[in-house]
């Protein structure tokens, strides 16, 4: 059994004791014991390189690839990283493309919607911090789903959400939205509620790139979607994450909504991050909807 304390009354818990650099197959069933459970894991003082971060994300599933059909024949996979750094050391300004891009995931969501496959989970570890800010958050979505009102959640439940890369983009810069990389996917439609095969808990899915309802006129499915962010994003289901050095998350894409917070882009902040895509057994087949 692992040892480990809370992060918060509702969900998320720090695991000690662990290297998650040798983690065997024994080590991986009590952790994704974990992870179904609780939804988000915390590892502190972590030494992972990219060849061990790519080890344990392979434990999950299938590691995600948004640039596999850039990539040549021969080109390896690298660990992408959420960095304001550029290649000569120096850090972007506060209106470059990439870091109104940064800005973009500063708004509630969850990884990989707009995916024809989207993320299980992301495994994200620090490797330079900020001084102030740059936090990292987490929202509970299982949380607040539970706790959401039935008129709310009926408007919902045996419908989806429409998602597309771009909408996200362009809630931060109409210019960021236009860029190809943000069209490389069709629309992708998904259940609004899903459904833990493991333990039967529902959560709602939701994200920042849902830009309408199934079914419902755009204008109120819009304002839907923002009523049900904002409810399942109330302080009482949210996790805020001061960066250390070494430091692991992983969380649950499923059932927790994620964000970022600002910092003085002129402080350098690197963070590796490896999603997993979801398959069958994590019930993606399950949320796809056909139109």
């Amino acid at each position: 059994m692992m040892h480990t304390t809370p992060l918060t009354n509702r969900f998320g818990v720090d695991v000690h004791d662990i290297d998650l650099s040798v983690i065997d197959a024994a080590g991986y069933a009590a952790l994704r014991a974990l992870f179904e459970d609780h939804s988000a894991l915390l590892f502190r003082k972590q030494t992972l390189d990219d060849a061990a971060h790519i080890r344990l994300a392979r434990f999950f599933g299938p590691i995600e690839d948004r640039l596999a059909d850039e990539r040549a024949e021969d080109e390896d996979f690298t660990v992408p990283q959420v960095s304001n750094v550029r290649a000569d050391g120096t850090t972007t300004g506060d209106m470059d493309l990439h870091t109104l891009n940064l800005k973009s995931n500063m708004l509630w969501h969850a990884d990989s919607t707009f995916l024809p496959v989207p993320a299980l989970t992301n495994i994200l570890m620090a490797r330079v911090v900020t001084q102030t800010g740059g936090h990292t958050e987490l929202a509970s979505s299982r949380a607040g789903w539970a706790d959401m009102p039935e008129t709310l959640k009926a408007q919902v439940r045996d419908t989806g959400f429409w998602h597309r890369y771009a909408h996200s983009r362009a809630r931060i810069s109409p210019d960021l939205a236009k860029l190809p990389m943000f069209h490389k996917w069709p629309d992708q439609l998904w259940r609004a509620v899903w459904r833990n095969p493991v333990n039967g808990a529902e959560a709602l899915y939701i994200a920042s790139h849902a830009y309408a309802v199934a079914g419902m006129d755009p204008e109120k499915g819009a304002a839907l979607i923002d009523e049900l962010t904002a409810f399942v994003t109330q302080p009482d289901y949210v996790y805020s994450h001061k960066w250390q050095v070494g430091d692991v998350l992983i969380w649950d894409q499923r059932a927790v909504l994620h964000r970022g917070t600002a910092w003085n882009h002129k402080e350098p902040r690197v963070l590796s991050s490896i999603c997993v895509s979801a398959t069958p057994d994590d019930g993606v087949d399950a949320m796809r909807l056909i139109v």
